[in-house]
């Protein structure tokens, strides 16, 4: 299963970026072959809007069957759920600790957003 965390580096040992639209990395993990490649999401740090629509789109464009994250608002939700990505949130601490969180089945799927549009 190929899994994208948002993460403010590029390392699995960085942390989980609280904001999926704002995030400065992905780090795209695949359960599997445990490959992880760390994918740029800096067009979208200072977007003025729809940084939660673009950065979602390219979750979706990478074949990611999940996400995990802090938080995230409804657009990325919305395009997210489009895509067939299911969502995580609640992640803390570093990427490598919430991947695992995830393997144990410790995080919680959300069925909606869980914060408003711009949240900082």
């Amino acid at each position: 299963m190929k899994i994208a965390i948002t993460s403010q580096g590029r390392e699995m040992t960085d942390a989980v970026d609280q904001r999926f639209g704002r995030a400065k990395f992905f780090i795209v993990a695949d359960t599997r072959s445990g490959e992880t490649s760390a994918v740029d999401n800096m067009q979208n740090l200072n977007a003025a809007q729809g940084a939660g629509i673009q950065a979602g789109a390219n979750v979706v464009s990478l074949g990611v069957e999940a996400v995990i994250t802090g938080h995230v608002g409804p657009k990325a939700f919305a395009t997210l759920n489009a895509g067939g990505v299911k969502i995580y949130t609640g992640a803390g601490g570093g990427v490598a600790d919430a991947l695992e969180k995830f393997k144990a089945g410790e995080l919680t799927q959300i069925q909606s957003a869980d914060v408003e549009s711009h949240w900082v």
